[in-house]
């Protein structure tokens, strides 16, 4: 059995060891490889392990002994899933191994930035002290509102942090969640998303990204929110029109952003269309890195060991997602 494993710039030495003591004779690709050279490297392979690197019709077509699929993580975009099943080949995700962890990195920009902690220590660091002036006043969750986009798993677990244990107002918008569901999860259930954006201090993403809500959060919805509101991103860089919020932080129409993903990465200081955020105080640039603690880094090569074991061995893979285009599948797999 050969497995090639996508990304190799995230380090996960528990799935590499665990494939290689199963006897898979495992390949690692750096990101962004040539299509050419991973076509070159899958025309053999049983299994691709993928993470960022797209995985095209054109890499599955060549990879003639291919029996799966597994993205070690949650998003599956950058997979064409329909050229998969053509050929029957299950496509898997690992969609539960950091739904808290995503959600205290939410929270963690959301209090940094509130708080002003990027630029406050940044001062102490240069100067040794300061006193409170106007400029360092931050502000309290305790009593504000926030909006959140996407009301899935993450967004439950961020209302409980912020209401439950700031006691703040917590609003949502997700036309796929009910009122109730979200009451029972202490959001109030918003039908508009700009009539939410309108009353939020702040706002917090957390929804998929497909055709509908690519650009969901576009120059107009932008124009909506406080020119106080800090905004957080941690699902996919690609739900906001990024070139409206490079304008809309430039020219201070916005409080404040903390973001975790881009539609473009890596991220790069020089000539990048996120380049004009890199250097201000009321801007955290993370790189991707929100999921990365050691918890949910054991739960990932736990699960993704076990998905790959269940496709080399000839069993149903585990479909635990249940996003529509990994629910449509019917070869090779198994809901749970």
């Amino acid at each position: 059995m050969k497995a090639v494993r996508t990304d190799r710039e995230l380090e996960c030495p528990g799935i590499d060891a665990g494939l290689r003591a199963r006897g898979v004779e495992l390949v690692t690709l750096p990101d962004g490889i040539p299509e050419a050279d991973l076509i070159t490297a899958v025309a053999d392979a049983d299994l691709i392990l993928m993470c960022y690197t797209p995985i095209t019709a054109h890499v599955i077509d060549a990879a003639t002994k291919l029996k799966g699929i597994v993205k070690y993580g949650v998003g599956i975009d950058a997979i064409d899933i329909q050229a998969a099943m053509r050929r029957g080949i299950p496509v898997v995700n690992v969609p539960e191994y950091a739904e808290e962890t995503v959600a205290e990195g939410a929270f963690t920009l959301m209090i940094a930035l509130a708080k002003r902690l990027q630029a406050i220590t940044a001062a102490v660091s240069r100067d040794g002290w300061i006193w409170p002036e106007q400029r360092w006043l931050g502000r309290d969750i305790s009593g504000a509102t926030l909006g959140l986009v996407g009301c899935g798993r993450i967004g439950r677990s961020m209302a409980r942090m912020a209401g439950q244990g700031f006691r703040a107002r917590v609003l949502g918008f997700d036309p796929n969640v009910d009122a109730a569901a979200m009451r029972q999860a202490g959001i109030e259930k918003i039908d508009h998303l700009r009539d939410m954006l309108r009353v939020c201090d702040f706002v917090s993403i957390h929804c998929v990204l497909n055709e509908a809500t690519r650009g969901l959060i576009g120059r107009a919805e932008l124009a909506c929110m406080k020119s106080s509101a800090i905004l957080i991103n941690v699902s996919r860089g690609a739900l906001i029109d990024e070139a409206a919020l490079v304008e809309a932080v430039v020219e201070k129409r916005i409080g404040g952003v903390g973001l975790d993903v881009y539609s473009q990465e890596p991220l790069a200081t020089l000539g990048h269309p996120m380049s004009a955020l890199f250097g201000r105080d009321n801007v955290i640039l993370f790189p991707h890195l929100t999921f990365f603690t050691a918890e949910a880094m054991r739960r990932l090569e736990e699960d993704t060991l076990a998905r790959c074991f269940e496709i080399l061995d000839g069993r149903p893979v585990t479909i635990r997602s249940l996003d529509p285009r990994l629910r449509a599948q019917t070869a090779g797999v198994v809901f749970g």
